[in-house]
């Protein structure tokens, strides 16, 4: 595996903004480094010199408003060693992207999945966790973070042939263009042809549900055996893994790989953009709805419904939009009235230590 000791910054994801954000702020004596793990607000920075130990500095969490706020895993920052391989974060440089989803069991949260990534390799087992609307749920944050996507299609093992081919069409059918590859870490299959995707100097994430055997390709695709994995419960037909943290991996070619814990659920976030690029037919024929924002439910000159009824768009693509449409409007509206209420406390408590100091 590659050390950042031997690496350009330039030449793995450090950009001419972060750069000018860095002198213009006056950070030219601080060190410059990648987070490379993140857990409960420790982190692991590496640059050229080692890997440090590193926490937030206390003005950082004071001014942080929401989580994206704090630094996560793929983010570069600027940082000051206090102690041997300790140090304090100072600041994050300009992302050039952020992947977020609707935090679990809240209406209103974001939680930040990983920052500043080219590719996502959005892989979904061939068992009873296969689900092209989990595909296309993932696909919208996806692309909304102005992300590409591939599909991996794993575990092909467990399945005949004619099986496989059933559910590579599923998919073709219904998100058609995205790249799809199909794999197997028993039998190597799909491994070389998804080596071939990871370019140097370029990051990639790993999304799924938990099991579907993210760790596993990613100790395939390295060489090198970095996440503990155990064999597939025959009661379950699932992988048991233990990856509980989100990792960056440099990888022995240059590229860098984010490993991200499973995900139970994928709750919409302000995706609408992601949306439509998900279901980019079901987008454009709203072009020639009659009215500018419809809904697409029971308006009248519908073009959406007009294709259903027509056949020309399936029901389960036209049902899993209108679903996450709705969930997406669902998450704007509570955030807004989060935000209301904390300007309403803000003022509040300004209003209180002003007259309490007259």
């Amino acid at each position: 595996m590659l050390s950042f000791a031997l690496m350009d910054f330039f030449q793995f994801g450090y950009t001419e903004k972060m750069e000018a954000y860095r002198l213009e702020n006056g950070y030219t004596e601080f060190d410059v480094g990648r987070v490379i793990l993140e857990h409960k607000e420790r982190y692991i920075v590496l640059n050229s010199k080692g890997e440090y130990d590193a926490e937030i500095l206390g003005q950082i969490r004071f001014n942080a408003e929401k989580r994206s706020d704090f630094p996560a895993v793929g983010d570069w920052v600027v940082f000051q060693e206090f102690n041997e391989g300790q140090a304090i974060i100072h600041a994050i440089l300009p992302r050039i992207n952020c992947l977020e989803r609707k935090s679990v069991g809240t209406e209103s949260d974001r939680q930040l999945i990983a920052t500043n990534i080219d590719t996502a390799f959005i892989v979904v087992a061939v068992d009873r966790d296969f689900s092209v609307n989990r595909i296309q749920r993932y696909l919208a944050i996806v692309l909304d973070s102005k992300i590409e996507a591939i599909v991996v299609l794993n575990k092909i093992d467990l399945i005949k042939p004619e099986e496989c081919k059933e559910l590579l069409q599923e998919i073709q059918g219904r998100i058609p263009g995205i790249p799809v590859v199909l794999a197997s870490c028993e039998n190597e299959s799909g491994i070389e042809e998804l080596k071939k995707h990871l370019e140097p100097s370029r990051t990639y994430c790993l999304l799924g549900s938990s099991g579907v055997g993210k760790s596993s390709l990613l100790n395939k695709l390295s060489g090198e055996d970095f996440m503990s994995t155990a064999s597939i419960s025959e009661a379950s037909v699932r992988g048991k893994h233990t990856t509980t943290h989100r990792e960056l991996i440099l990888l022995n070619n240059g590229a860098m790989v984010i490993d991200n814990p499973g995900m139970r659920e994928v709750g919409m976030a302000s995706t609408s953009s992601g949306i439509q690029e998900a279901f980019d037919i079901i987008s454009n024929l709203a072009l020639n709805c009659k009215y500018s924002d419809c809904q697409h439910i029971s308006e009248d000159d519908c073009a959406v419904i007009e294709a259903l009824q027509n056949g020309e768009i399936a029901k389960a693509d036209y049902d899993n939009c209108i679903r996450l449409q709705k969930e997406q409007e669902h998450f704007q509206s509570s955030e807004l009235e989060r935000k209301q209420k904390g300007k309403a406390l803000s003022k509040h408590i300004k209003n209180y230590y002003k007259s309490k100091n007259r």
